[in-house]
């Protein structure tokens, strides 16, 4: 039987979104199963509440352990928490927000409820602490993604005062801690409603893409590209930089085309990648197929549509580019 990698997903290959949802909700993790324990990977946790990995006792057990370790490090800024858009970061990010604002926790959201991608969230960040006077507090971050990861999935990082991942030290610390709050039927969480959350004085809003992308000029000579007329395609692959790419051509005025501005919690626009998995991974060929193709169309009839173009994954910390010859 042929491969479907690089071909469109079909029905059988979508994820059932409600049952995602109520699971994520239903579903308690059995601890005595490591593959439902909170394990940190590359400074997050990733799972399925299909597969009791990714459950709201596990966000609001790992965002109290979080809210422990910052006050340890002695980090008492802002937290900025941010989300993509795979179908449980939002239920995740307002779990995050139950236990951060029931703790005290200074809570920066997005001021226009959109997503976020992790660049964004990291410039948020940095920004924060270069501006802050010498000894003043420091800020720190959550973004709610899976990353590349199949839409079933689910993600929660951590980024520290620098902005970037948590290291291995940090991340062990908050999944032991999560693990025995989990062990201790939660005890030791501190949550108030979401609702409560979202009204409390210690949450506030803050615009992610215009600080962003207002200061791109900092570190891109976007005069160079205008002048140019490089004409640049961009695909967001569904994933949280979907609005960012269309402010970045218009108020740098660049030659750039959105080409995919479809967001899908079950990425029924996807092709499949070399596993026949739905995977947002602008790595790959097979996941990057319909892009390609657009590409070699274009040249193939005499004028490519773009000089170049690049796809991200969902929280848009990966970029994968394709040229008009393919490549």
């Amino acid at each position: 039987m042929a491969s479907r990698a690089g071909t469109l997903a079909q029905p059988q290959d979508l994820v059932d979104i409600t049952a995602l949802l109520d699971a994520y909700y239903d579903i308690t993790p059995d601890l005595a199963d490591p593959g439902q324990r909170v394990v940190f990977g590359t400074s997050g946790h990733r799972g399925s509440s299909l597969k009791a990995s990714f459950n709201e006792k596990h966000i609001v057990a790992i965002t109290q352990a979080i809210v422990e370790y910052r006050a340890a490090q002695g980090v008492t800024g802002p937290l900025f928490l941010a989300k993509d858009t795979h179908a449980l970061s939002e239920p995740a990010q307002n779990s995050a927000l139950e236990v951060l604002a029931a703790n005290g926790v200074q809570v920066l959201v997005d001021a226009r409820h959109g997503y976020t991608p992790t660049p964004a969230l990291s410039h948020a960040i940095l920004t924060y602490n270069r501006k802050a006077a010498p000894g003043a507090p420091q800020a720190d971050g959550i973004v709610v993604t899976p990353s590349h990861n199949p839409p079933a999935d689910g993600g929660f990082k951590y980024n520290p005062p620098h902005g970037g991942p948590a290291d291995s030290d940090a991340t062990g610390w908050i999944a032991n801690r999560a693990n025995e709050l989990l062990e201790n039927d939660l005890r030791g969480v501190k949550r108030i409603p979401v609702a409560e959350a979202l009204a409390a004085d210690t949450t506030g809003k803050f615009d992610f893409l215009s600080s962003y992308v207002d200061d791109l000029p900092s570190v891109l000579n976007l005069d160079a590209i205008r002048e140019a007329g490089v004409r640049i395609g961009a695909d967001p692959m569904g994933g949280a930089s979907v609005d960012y790419w269309g402010e970045i051509g218009e108020r740098h005025q660049l030659n750039l085309t959105v080409v995919n501005p479809t967001v899908d919690p079950q990425w029924a626009f996807m092709t499949l990648d070399w596993d026949e998995k739905i995977r947002m991974d602008c790595s790959s060929p097979s996941a990057m197929a319909s892009l390609i193709q657009r590409m070699s169309d274009a040249s193939s009839s005499g004028q490519p549509a773009f000089d170049v173009a690049t796809g991200n994954d969902a929280d848009a910390d990966r970029h994968g580019i394709v040229t008009p010859d393919g490549g």
